[in-house]
């Protein structure tokens, strides 16, 4: 059975889109689609002493533009954002170990387009400090048409999927009858019970970007992403 999910990219997401990808044999980038103002595509959260605060790539007003269409025309936010990590977090138990990792990311390299940008950094976090080995793709290499639903089961059934992997808000949206046609086995991540970890600025929030959790946990990241639900894995009560 190949298993497939298939996600917007999103600016150093949360530890729930990695989840999903751990949990699939190949993940696709549905980046020729509308971008949205005000929504995961440029921003995540971080903690601060003053609670949970947006971070917020600049990138105007693009609602006539897909995704993969959005440019990065000014380069000084990632000299912003990296000193901002420094702030919030050189204080983190493992951000030494990932600091030259991300440090190039946002002070050694150029960015010209947004969706470039967040593929680069959610394939580096999952090879170089998760260790997951799905396969990635894009959706604009399958040169689709159509709309909705039936555009994501015409690219399912390209990438020769038989079940399907979404997240939890698609229930709202999704004709889950044309997957029963098309005999793809339709799932819905469960994002519930995941354990705390240790992070500054209490109360604790799950709702942060992955950096959050890369900081201060380092290797034992997947404890608190897909191996607590593991028979025989011990996670420490916080």
């Amino acid at each position: 059975m190949k298993k497939v999910a298939v996600l917007q990219s999103n600016y150093i997401p949360w530890k729930g889109y990695f989840d999903i990808i751990h949990d699939v044999d190949l993940f696709v980038f549905y980046d020729d689609v509308q971008y949205t103002k005000n929504d995961w595509r440029n921003r995540n959260k971080i903690k601060t002493p003053s609670g949970a605060q947006w971070f917020t790539i600049p990138v105007g007003n693009h609602n006539d533009l897909l995704i993969s269409e959005v440019k990065l025309d000014s380069p000084d936010w990632a000299e912003t954002h990296w000193k901002t990590l420094y702030q919030f977090y050189s204080k983190a138990p493992f951000f030494k170990n990932y600091e030259a990792l991300f440090k190039k990311i946002y002070l050694e390299s150029k960015w010209s387009s947004l969706s470039e940008l967040n593929q680069t950094l959610i394939t580096l976090i999952c090879k170089e400090t998760l260790g997951i080995q799905t396969i990635f793709a894009r959706s604009q290499d399958y040169h689709l048409e159509g709309h909705k639903t039936e555009r994501l089961i015409q690219l399912l059934k390209k990438c020769g999927a038989d079940y399907y992997l979404s997240g939890p808000a698609a229930r709202d949206y999704l004709d889950e009858a044309i997957f029963t046609a098309e005999g793809i086995q339709l799932e819905y991540k469960d994002y519930a019970s995941y354990p705390e970890y240790p992070q500054f600025h209490p109360p604790f929030s799950h709702y942060v970007t992955i950096l959050d959790l890369l900081f201060h946990t380092g290797p034992q990241a997947p404890d608190y992403i897909w191996r607590w639900r593991d028979p025989g894995v011990s996670i420490a009560k916080v």
